[in-house]
């Protein structure tokens, strides 16, 4: 009978794993993590949207140890406890499947893989017509793989995916069978579940050996025998596999998973059932998984879901009054009732995101829930709006109020009285939520879908067009924004007031838009005759590295390619291996893995510069030119309120930020930018502002005396862990100190200063212990706000 029908079978812990580790921290606004339930609910999703299944389960570990613990007491012995901000995402994705109707299997005494490899044995038995597919991020599932089962994993990050069936196995093991792979892993262990296997046997003679052998227990048989005719069996492999038998055989059951675990299972039961979608709704709404929505699976066919959007968001988009100003008489009546007020949101529609060349297509007006005006930009009467934009007396609210502000500006409409910014609010009271976007907010706050630009702008070549929308639709779709900002005000104007953060808000941060508008719209002379020369002058020092590089290699290649670079440092030149990071295609030839090859061949340093130059040719010196505004004959960035965690401010389009300053060419570059004739470029820093704060917020009376005479805070820092006299002090003691003195304030440890400085962990922990026993109360600082952080959940600034 053919297989039809198919059995998805989700090996829950595993997926959970690589989600949390492959995704960035990602917070709901309560401040819980969500970076795993987001990953694994993305995989799933994918997964049903592939393969469509008829049947679906997900099975996961327990905490109880197993009964391969019994048998080995090491077993998984070398792993390290993750944090709990991992385990505690583990039964908000259990809510997840609740809801969706997904079947969850976990057994005291059995690990997720065992449970799978019950079920796919079920499943063989009960029914010829279902095809098992395995959803996993670990290769122990492949040895299930069979003309009935295949495995489905992640290669790499959340979506490079590959199925696995016998002709794959036996690719990636070359040759190997499913079946063979607890052999395999008899002889090789297994490292990451601590499984020992045979001591100085390697992944190719393990290989070797059950190619040969066709299993262990024949290969014991042969090898006890000193029976082998078509492998050579050195004496040291011998005396190896025969010394450690017992350990081999312990190591190969250990890796065996279960397929008879004695569970209630009958595959009706994982059948595909539909859900309620106002339940998914609720649950996603306070995981804030808005994106997610769009991507349920339509299960109607094999199911019973509610195909109907959930009831309080239809409810809701009738629940208002929105109107499109068309002429003199409307205009009046809506201006007079506009100069009334004491504050209004604002929002413009535009053709696109460039201030000096898109269009301002309109303006929505909002001061009440529910109701909002538009007026279209190309009528005479917007003109009439400028003395209420003027008037710094009535409030403008926003949401991205700086977006909004330099548009008006340009169509010449002065803006004053910018009073709140819906989305500075949100990001102050949620920094480590991956989005501060209106619709997402909105989202969060009631549940609400707004209407998304796709669905009303045309779309071309992978762009949208807003000059031909309907303007109706542009209407409804701009006073839902204006709205929805306004609904917000009150409610973050809460939260900020909760958190003790109207101070912030309201005096920093608030104050910085005006300030960051009139720098963007300023932007920054370049001097591009000195970029050119500068330009000319990289080409020929680059040229120069290539030819040198290939005739260390001996042959042109391209230098920028990672393969082609592998095979000649590794296949031609045979550069040692070991301990280099290995990727799909080969060992990697990323800086970090380079680096451990220079002392290797002269070709190594060379390949490194010429990487640096050409990313400094290519990313700054002839692409800067490029991004200058016509209009201005300047480069105008985009300073970010709204993105680093930590507050500070970002740079992007470009990001001037990180223009290069340690190399020579580095430096070149930044003097490419320049003042107007007459002016000046000023720069200027906090001296040591870092460590200054941190002297005040943990009282260190050694770091403030040091200050307040005046010294060099490193070479005090470098006199007292050395200890010498602030005067005997050399310059390479003051570089090791500097590193500490910022790099502990980061959460640098032993291990990172070793790397920073070249020098052993050892060295690198006796340096860092040193400097708490002198900066004491900074180690009791640094102490006190973990604890804070374990209890609280977060940390406060100052402000």
């Amino acid at each position: 009978m053919s297989k039809t029908k198919k059995f998805i079978i989700v090996d829950g812990n595993a997926i959970v794993h690589r989600s949390f580790h492959a995704l960035p921290p990602m917070t709901s606004k309560n401040g819980q993590m969500v970076n795993a339930v987001y990953g694994f609910v993305t995989t799933l999703f994918k997964a049903i949207k592939e393969f469509k299944p008829e049947y679906l389960a997900v099975t996961f570990d327990r905490k109880e140890k197993t009964f391969r613990h019994d048998v080995y007491k090491d077993y998984k012995a070398n792993r390290v406890k993750q944090v709990d901000e991992l385990y505690d995402q583990i039964p908000v994705i259990q809510d997840v499947l609740k809801v969706l109707n997904v079947k969850t299997y976990d057994k005291a005494g059995f690990e997720a893989d065992d449970l799978i490899g019950t079920l796919c044995e079920h499943n063989q038995v009960d029914r010829d017509d279902v095809k098992s597919i395995i959803v996993t991020g670990d290769m122990d599932a492949l040895q299930l793989v069979d003309d009935n089962t295949s495995v489905y994993t992640l290669r790499k990050g959340m979506s490079d995916t590959v199925i696995y069936d016998e002709a794959g196995v036996k690719e990636k093991y070359q040759g190997l069978g499913p079946d063979q792979l607890i052999d395999y892993k008899g002889l090789r262990g297994d490292p990451s579940d601590n499984i020992p296997g045979v001591p100085g046997v390697g992944e190719k003679t393990a290989i070797g050996l059950i190619k040969e052998f066709g299993s262990m227990e024949e290969m014991y048989k042969k090898v006890e025998a000193k029976v082998y005719e078509n492998i050579k069996v050195t004496p040291r492999i011998y005396g190896l596999l025969i010394d450690n038998k017992e350990q081999a055989i312990l190591s190969k059951e250990l890796a065996t998973i279960v397929r008879d675990v004695k569970m209630d299972f009958k595959l009706e039961d994982a059948k595909v059932q539909g859900y309620d979608k106002d339940e998914v709704f609720k649950l996603f709404q306070e995981l804030e998984f808005k994106s997610l929505l769009n991507r349920l699976p339509d299960l109607a066919e094999r199911g019973t879901q509610n195909a109907e959007p959930p009831s309080e968001i239809k409810e809701q988009k009738k629940n208002h009054n929105y109107k499109y100003i068309q002429d003199k008489k409307e205009f009046d009546k809506f201006f007079a009732e506009l100069e009334k007020q004491e504050q209004f949101v604002f929002d413009t529609e535009t053709t696109g995101l460039n201030v000096f060349t898109d269009k301002l297509l309109g303006i929505s007006f909002c001061w009440k829930d529910g109701e909002a005006y538009y007026l279209d930009a190309k009528k005479s009467f917007v003109d009439k709006l400028k003395p209420v934009f003027a008037n710094e007396k009535i409030k403008k609210i926003a949401h991205n109020m700086k977006f909004d502000v330099k548009f008006l500006m340009m169509n010449g409409i002065e803006v004053r009285g910018i009073y709140f910014d819906t989305m500075i609010a949100s990001y102050l009271l949620n920094p480590g939520t991956r989005t501060h976007k209106l619709d997402d907010i909105t989202f969060r706050e009631f549940g609400f879908q707004m209407t998304k630009l796709v669905d009303i702008a045309e779309k071309k070549q992978g762009q949208l067009f807003m000059d031909d929308v309907d303007p109706n639709k542009l209407a409804d779709y701009s006073c839902e924004d204006a709205d929805y900002t306004w609904r917000l005000v009150s409610v973050l104007k809460k939260e900020l007031e909760k958190n003790k953060m109207m101070d912030l808000f309201n005096n920093i941060e608030m104050p910085l838009v005006d300030v960051l508008i009139e720098m963007e719209l300023n932007g920054v002379k370049l001097n591009t005759d000195h970029l050119s020369a500068l330009s000319r002058k990289l080409g020929a020092k680059i040229d120069k590295l290539t030819k040198k590089i290939h005739e260390l290699a001996g042959e042109e290649f391209n230098i920028s390619s990672p393969k082609q670079l592998q095979v000649i440092l590794f296949e031609k030149l045979e550069l040692s291996t070991f301990g280099l990071n290995k990727t799909k295609t080969g060992y990697s030839t990323a800086a970090g893995e380079l680096n451990k090859l220079k002392e290797q061949h002269e070709i190594v340093p060379l390949v490194e510069e010429y990487r640096e130059l050409t990313k400094l040719k290519s990313t700054y010196i002839d692409a800067l030119p490029k991004l200058i505004e016509p209009k201005t004959g300047r480069v105008h960035t985009e300073f970010n309120q709204t993105i680093t965690a930590t507050g500070r401010l970002s740079s992007s389009n470009p990001n001037l930020q990180n223009i290069p300053i340690r190399s020579d060419f580095g430096r070149e570059i930044r003097r490419a930018f320049i003042a107007e004739p007459g002016k000046k470029i000023v720069a200027a820093d906090y001296s040591q502002i870092e460590l200054r704060v941190v002297a005040c917020l943990a009282n260190d009376k050694t770091m403030i005396d040091g200050f307040n005479r005046g010294d060099d805070i490193h070479s005090v820092t470098a006199a007292k862990v050395y200890g010498v006299e602030l005067k005997d002090v050399t310059k390479e003691m003051r570089s090791g100190a500097k590193e500490v003195n910022f790099g502990v304030l980061y959460g640098m440890g032993a291990w990172g200063l070793a790397e920073r400085k070249g020098i052993s962990r050892a060295e690198a922990k006796d340096f860092i212990d040193k400097y708490f026993e002198n900066f004491s109360s900074v180690k009791t600082y640094l102490d006190q706000m973990k604890e804070t952080a374990r209890d609280q959940g977060y940390v406060e600034t100052l402000f």
